[in-house]
């Protein structure tokens, strides 16, 4: 399948590549900017982790972007899958408000699959482009605690493989040299299977909306990407328990070096915390604001499957400086994305 990017820019390794090489890690190049921004745009991703906020997680998936993450696709439709693994290694003694329950000694495993469809438009507004995206999750966590109901306590496990909620994103990005921005809303719809008291849920049961911006550097001439992402998540009430999770600010960061014109490596991080507390009658532990700080390491590899060209990352986190959250989590993405179809450049007479 033809694939033109047009943005890319010679021997971005700094390798002397000769023209051939130089299309084709211009097509390399362009693979990764459409498959990280489908992650982009797909930002607001429901996993049930157990935390922070109510059940200690928000909607908005922490780690989901990394290197380009402000990178635009051109025109067509793109395909990314993304799966998701969350393991806390270790228990938590602090109270959590879970689903309706309290719970401690808290371990969470959960294996999410995410797959994206992302639409970018042949439209553009003040110089950007216009891009929608929509994700269905599916899978589940694996959930053991404490549950705790005023002075008494017994041990409760619970496992579910499930739909969460649908997450639909708009974006617009803009492209200057080698700056790359982009402004991004993504709503959660609260129509996935939430099952009310239970401990294991990948679906919120109510609306939330974020709202962030991203910025890349890419100095294709020595193959450097530096990327960074801002934004905040705003929450509605969970009807099923009167919980309203506060307004919460999430940030994440990459820097990425291509090593060739397929193969990339480098370091990326995020940080979350709460900006506000969080309320209504089912917010029995008061404001319980939450925070964590990770850091971690990712790869990317591009190559062809005919003339299908594909891109692949592996992200790994490691969380610490934890606060009303699951202790020692170590969160993993696997990301495989391509082109579903791009249009045809019109051919010219001779």
């Amino acid at each position: 399948m033809p694939f033109d990017v047009g943005a890319v820019g010679p021997d971005p390794c700094g390798d002397g590549l000769t023209s051939r090489r130089r299309t084709s890690l211009g097509v390399s190049l362009g693979t990764w900017l459409c498959g990280v921004w489908a992650a982009a745009i797909g930002c607001g991703l429901p996993v049930q982790e157990a935390r922070a906020a109510e059940n200690g997680t928000g909607f908005y998936l922490l780690g989901s972007r990394g290197p380009l993450a402000a990178a635009v696709p051109p025109q067509g439709v793109f395909f990314q899958n993304d799966f998701y693994v969350f393991h806390a290694d270790r228990s938590s003694s602090r109270t959590l408000p879970v689903h309706g329950n309290l719970a401690t000694d808290f371990r969470s495993r959960a294996y999410i699959d995410l797959p994206t469809f992302v639409w970018s438009t042949p439209w553009t507004l003040g110089g950007a482009r216009l891009a929608f995206s929509a994700t269905i999750p599916f899978g589940g966590p694996d959930v053991s605690a404490s549950a705790v109901v005023g002075p008494y306590s017994s041990s409760t496990s619970d496992s579910a493989f499930t739909i969460g909620d649908p997450v639909f994103s708009g974006m617009l990005g803009w492209e200057s040299g080698r700056l790359r921005a982009t402004g991004i809303v993504s709503v959660n719809t609260p129509v996935g299977d939430y099952r009310k008291g239970a401990l294991a849920n990948i679906s919120f049961n109510r609306w939330a909306a974020d709202v962030s911006g991203a910025v890349t550097w890419l100095d294709t001439d020595r193959g450097l990407d530096l990327s960074g992402v801002i934004g905040v998540t705003f929450n509605g009430e969970n009807p099923a328990t009167d919980y309203r999770t506060g307004t919460e600010l999430h940030l994440e960061w990459a820097a990425s070096q291509y090593l060739s014109k397929d193969f990339s490596i480098g370091i990326v991080g995020y940080h979350y915390q709460q900006i506000s507390g969080d309320s209504g009658s089912g917010a029995v532990l008061g404001d319980f604001k939450g925070r964590v700080t990770a850091l971690g390491g990712t790869a990317g590899y591009n190559f062809q499957i005919g003339k299908a060209p594909v891109s692949t990352r592996i992200k790994v986190y490691r969380e610490f400086a934890v606060e009303n959250r699951v202790p020692g989590g170590t969160t993993g993405f696997l990301t495989v994305s391509l082109p579903l179809w791009v249009p045809q450049p019109s051919s010219t007479p001779h």
